[in-house]
This record gives structure tokens, sequence and C-alpha cells, in this order.
């Protein structure tokens, strides 16, 4: 299994009129926590990009559990613990600084070529970078 963990502090804008995170931004919180997993795996999104490979959301499912508030310190930690094929899941909880459970999901990832944005398999970059990991 991949596991890493990314840490955030919950942004004024990114919260309601009662001061709690608007649901939304938990899919964006979601998106930041892969993202730090590929650049701590050395392979952030940029380069899988750059090899001609695009990974557009297929899938979202979101738990929300306890609210995050403004000025919470958030960990998100994001794990694969499937091999990717065709798509990938990265699951994915997010804690508050008292460690409660403030959500949980996960995203679907499909790959697709970026001129002709039709389906492929997984890059061989992926799959190398998984492979002893899985």
């Amino acid at each position: 299994m991949v596991k890493t963990e990314h840490f955030l502090e919950v942004r004024y804008y990114e919260t309601d009129q009662m001061g709690i995170v608007h649901h939304s931004n938990y899919i964006r919180y979601f998106e930041c926590g892969r993202n730090a997993m590929l650049k701590e795996m050395d392979l952030p999104i940029e380069k899988v990009e750059e090899a001609g490979v695009m990974m557009p959301v297929v899938a979202v499912d979101c738990r929300y559990r306890t609210p995050a508030r403004m000025g919470d310190t958030l960990r998100i930690v994001s794990m694969i613990d499937t091999m990717p094929t065709a798509k990938v899941v990265i699951k994915s909880e997010i804690y508050n600084q008292d460690d409660a459970l403030v959500c949980s999901g996960s995203v679907t990832l499909g790959f697709i070529d970026a001129a002709t944005r039709r389906p492929v398999r997984c890059p061989k970059i992926l799959v190398d970078l998984f492979a002893d990991k899985i």
C-alpha cells in the first residue's frame, strides 16, 4: 500500500457563513492530498502530463463525519492499495488537529491520451512507480 500525509490549514474562503468548511472543499482537499502524494513519490502530475497522459476524475465518494472549521489544521491521508490498470482509486481520510475523522472517501481517476483524449491503460511511469509498493 502507498500511504502519504499532507497537512493544510482551513482558510476563511473555504468556510460558509457558520464558519464551517463548505462540503465541496473536501473534494479539493482530496486533490491536495493526491497531488502531494505524487510529488512525494517524485512523480508530480506535471510529469505524468508531460508523458502525454491526463488523469480525469471519473468518480468521487465522500462521507462527512464531523465539520472542519476556520483555522483547523487538517491531516489528509491518501492511500492507494490496488495496482492501477485502466483507472486508479485513491482513498482519502481527513482528520482535524484533535485527530477526529472529519471525512473519508475516494476519488477514481481514469487515464486518457492527452492528444486524442481517448482512454488508455495506466502509463508505464505509474506502473513502475507502484510496482514495488503495492
